[in-house]
C-alpha cells in the first residue's frame, strides 16, 4: 500500500489563529474557564482577539530572547492557554514541548535534559508546589505566564513590545513536541512536523464531512496532547463555534451543554464514560449532539449505547479513533443506533484508505487470530519522526515504515483491527482484559470503572470503582463475572484515587504497584498489629 503524500505542505502551527481570523474573523471560541494570562480578557472570545493575543505573546516571548529552533518546555496549570503559548512559540519558529500539568515536578525536571538547555515557561503555582529548585540550573531561562518569582522572567512585565513578524519553518522541521501518555513508565518526548501534523488533520477531518449543517463542537481533550492542535484546526478552518472545557465534571458539563447545545462532541474515553450520566439528566444536554468523537483509545460499548440513547438528532454516530500519540489516528470505526449493544468493542475499526495501514505479526511463528493475537504495526505519515533525546528507543519500535503500537490484537476475517490487550498488560492465560472489562461494565450499571490487573499474591485482580462509591452487590458480581475465567474479589477504589494520565487513561502498571506496596504493608507484623483502613 502507498500512503498519499500528494498536497501536504504542512501545517504551520504558528499561524493557526491567523489563518483561522482570516477566513473567520468573528468567529467564537467558548471557554468554561478563564485563561491565566489574560484572565481580563472572559470566556467568549473572538478570532481576530485570540489570533492578535498570539501574536503578542510570541512578541513578549522573542523580547525574552526565544529564537527559532530553541525548545520551549510549557508546564503550567491547566488552561486553554496552553496552546495559545504553543502556538506563540511557534510563531517565532521554536518548538513548543508540551508537558501535562499532572505531571510531577520531579518528572518534568528530569525530561528537561532531554530538550538540551531549554527554555521553562510555567507559572507561580507550579514553581511554588511543584518544580524543584534544579529547574533554574537545568533551563536556559524560566519564564512565567503568571504570577512572580524573583528567578524568573514574567511575561506579564513585557506587554507592549514591539511587535515582531512570524517565522515559517519548513514542512519537515520539527515544530511541536508532546510527551506519551506514561502508562508504561517515563513518558517519552515524541517529536512532530508541520508535515506529520498535517498528515493527521486528514483522516480526523474527514469525519466532519457528515455534517450537513453548522454544529457547534464542544471538546475535552488534553490541552497537551497533539489532537488538540488537529481537533481545534478543524473546528476553526470551518468557522464552528468552539466550546472548549477544562473540567469534565458531569453536572458542570451537563449545564453548559444544555445551555449551548453543542452538536459534535470531542473527548478522551474516560470522559465520556463520566458523562454517561448525562442520559438521564433533566436538562438534555445531550439532546442536540449529531457526532460523539472518541480519541485514540477503545472505549466500552456500554457508554457508546448510553450516549447515542440520549440524542434526539437523527441517525446520531459514534466515531471511535484508535492511535498513540506517536502516530496519530490509524484505524475508525463508527457506532450508530442500529448497532447492537453486544457488538464487539474490541473491533477498534479500520484503516483510512490511502493514509494509513495496519499489519498484524506473530509472536510464535503460529498464524495470528483470537486465540493467538500477535503484535500490532501500523504505518502512517502522520507518526512523530523522533523521540527528543532518546533516538535508540524509537528505534526499538521502529521497522521501517512500520510502527509497533506495544498493543495486542488481531485482524478479522473483515479486516477490522481487534485490540485485546497492551503487550505489558497481558495476563498470560487470563484472555483480553479490555474484553473482560467491556462484558462487566456492560452487565453492571452501578460501575464507574473496572481494571483488571496482575494481583500482588500471583491472582487476576479486579480493581473496581462505583458511582458515586456506593457498595457494589457481591452477588451481582458474581452473576457478572461467571463466565470469565477466576479472579480474586474486587478491590474497591474511588475513582479519583485511581492513577490517570494526562488523557484520564489508568496507569495500569502503577496501580498494580501501589497495590502490591498495601498488600505488603497490610502483611508486615507492624500493620497486622496496627491495621489501617482498606477498601474491599
Amino acid at each position: 500500500m502507498i500512503l498519499q503524500r500528494i498536497g501536504n505542505r504542512g501545517i504551520q502551527l504558528g499561524s493557526l489563529f491567523d489563518k483561522a481570523a482570516s477566513r473567520y474573523p468573528a468567529g467564537v471560541v467558548v471557554l468554561d474557564h478563564d485563561l491565566h494570562i489574560v484572565p481580563e480578557l472572559g470566556r467568549t472570545l473572538i478570532m481576530s482577539s485570540l489570533a492578535d493575543l498570539v501574536d503578542d505573546f510570541a512578541s513578549r516571548l522573542w523580547a525574552a530572547e526565544v529564537r527559532p529552533g530553541d525548545h520551549v518546555v510549557i508546564y503550567k496549570s491547566d488552561s486553554f492557554d496552553i496552546l495559545l503559548l504553543a502556538v506563540a512559540v511557534a510563531r517565532i519558529g521554536a518548538i513548543p514541548v508540551l508537558l501535562s500539568p499532572k505531571l510531577d515536578g520531579a518528572t518534568v525536571a528530569g525530561l528537561l535534559p532531554r530538550t538540551g538547555r531549554p527554555y521553562l515557561l510555567s507559572d507561580q503555582e507550579k514553581l511554588d508546589a511543584e518544580l524543584p529548585a534544579s529547574v533554574f540550573d537545568l533551563a536556559e531561562t524560566v519564564l512565567l505566564a503568571s504570577g512572580s518569582h524573583p528567578n524568573a522572567i514574567e511575561l506579564a512585565g513585557l506587554a507592549g513590545v514591539t511587535r515582531v513578524d512570524p517565522v515559517l519553518m519548513p514542512p519537515d522541521h520539527p515544530t511541536l513536541v508532546t510527551h506519551t501518555s506514561g502508562t508504561t513508565g517515563t513518558p517519552k518526548l515524541a517529536v512532530h512536523t508541520g508535515r506529520s501534523l498535517q498528515a493527521r488533520y486528514r483522516p480526523q477531518a474527514s469525519a466532519f464531512a457528515l455534517l450537513r449543517r453548522r454544529e457547534t463542537v464542544a471538546m475535552h481533550v488534553s490541552f497537551v496532547h497533539s489532537r488538540i492542535i488537529t481537533a481545534t484546526a478543524i473546528a476553526l478552518y470551518r468557522g464552528l463555534p468552539l466550546l472548549v472545557l477544562a473540567d469534565d465534571d458531569p453536572d458542570h458539563v451537563a449545564g453548559i451543554f444544555a445551555a449551548l447545545r453543542p452538536g459534535v462532541i470531542e473527548a478522551h474515553p474516560n470522559s465520556f464514560m463520566r458523562w454517561e450520566e448525562l442520559a438521564d439528566d433533566p436538562r438534555r444536554p445531550l439532546a442536540n449532539v449529531k457526532l460523539f468523537s472518541s480519541t485514540f483509545d477503545a472505549i466500552h460499548p456500554r457508554t457508546v449505547q448510553r450516549l447515542l440513547r440520549a440524542t434526539e438528532r437523527r441517525a446520531p454516530l459514534f466515531g471511535q479513533l484508535y492511535g498513540q500519540s506517536e502516530t496519530g489516528p490509524i484505524v475508525l470505526r463508527t457506532y450508530s443506533r442500529r448497532r447492537s449493544p453486544d457488538a464487539d468493542g474490541r473491533c477498534v475499526g479500520f484503516p483510512f484508505p490511502g493514509m494509513t495501514g495496519i499489519r498484524i505479526t506473530s509472536r510464535d511463528g503460529r498464524p495470528t487470530g483470537k486465540s493467538s493475537p500477535g503484535y500490532i504495526e501500523v504505518r502512517s505519515d502522520g507518526r512523530a519522526v523522533t523521540f527528543l533525546g532518546e533516538p535508540a528507543r524509537y528505534a526499538e519500535q521502529a521497522n521501517g515504515s512500520w510502527w509497533r503500537m506495544g498493543d495486542l490484537g488481531y485482524r478479522s476475517r473483515w479486516g477490522c483491527l481487534h485490540l485485546l490487550d497492551r503487550e505489558v498488560d497481558e495476563i498470560p492465560g487470563f484472555g483480553s482484559t479490555l474484553a473482560a472489562e467491556d462484558l462487566l461494565l456492560s452487565k453492571l450499571a452501578d460501575l464507574a470503572e473496572v481494571v483488571i490487573i496482575p494481583g500482588p499474591d500471583g491472582s487476576v485482580l479486579p480493581v473496581i470503582s462505583t458511582k458515586d462509591d456506593a457498595p457494589l452487590d457481591p452477588a451481582a458480581w458474581r452473576a457478572a463475572a461467571v463466565d470469565l475465567p477466576p479472579m480474586a474479589d474486587p478491590v474497591h477504589k474511588p475513582l479519583a484515587e485511581l492513577p490517570h494520565t494526562a488523557t484520564t487513561k489508568i496507569k495500569r502498571l502503577e496501580l498494580a504497584r501501589t497495590l502490591a506496596d498495601e498488600f505488603a504493608r497490610s502483611s508486615s507484623p507492624t500493620e497486622r498489629a496496627h491495621p489501617s483502613p482498606r477498601s474491599t
